[in-house]
């Protein structure tokens, strides 16, 4: 049962990831075009509810099937192409930002849960997850690493309020269901 159980909150958490990028991106023209989306909140709630192995398993799912083809990034697009893109170090970076997110829930279960959750959401949903884009990005937009780290730093207020966003969501699904808070069972 906890095998099935499992398989279930990878695919819920790929396919929530996915329906996150039916909402309108919005392109930044002057670093190469790397989008703001809503679904690096996928990535925080992932890491965040799952912990690091499922969690991640969930965004390598989704990724995977973006690999193969299918356009369930914001804006429809989907393919191998996206990954030797400008955003390709994002999205390799949301494997990492889902695992590490886990982690720090992990970590920080004496924590109060809403605290535990923002810190894991920016450390792993924000700072990893720019760890691994920004330098890819300074590559294949032809930046310094300094253009794409200030550049980049027009996503940090809409990350900020993925940070409220997911501090929200695991809150109120573990007033409701905290079975589902996998990061915070009890073993």
């Amino acid at each position: 049962m906890q095998k099935e159980l499992s398989l279930v909150y990878i695919c819920f958490f790929a396919a929530l990831t996915a329906a996150l990028g039916l909402m309108p991106k919005f392109d930044i023209a002057f670093l190469g075009g790397v989008p703001i989306t809503a679904q690096t909140l996928g990535i925080m709630l992932a890491g965040a509810m799952l912990g690091p192995w499922r969690g991640s398993l969930s965004i390598a799912l989704l990724l995977l099937l973006v690999a193969v083809g299918l356009p369930l990034l914001a804006g429809g697009r989907g393919g191998i192409a996206v990954f030797y893109g400008p955003s390709g170090g994002f999205l390799v970076g949301w494997i990492f930002g889902a695992m590490v997110t886990g982690f720090i829930m992990q970590l920080t279960k004496g924590w109060n849960l809403m605290l535990g959750t923002a810190f894991a959401a920016i450390i792993g949903g924000i700072g990893v997850v720019y760890l691994f884009g920004i330098p890819y990005l300074a590559l294949k937009a032809n930046l310094t690493m300094w253009q794409a780290f200030t550049g980049s730093l027009v996503y940090i207020p809409g990350d900020l309020v993925k940070v409220v966003a997911s501090v929200a969501i695991v809150q109120t699904v573990a007033r409701g269901m905290p079975s589902a808070i996998l990061t915070r069972a009890q073993a």
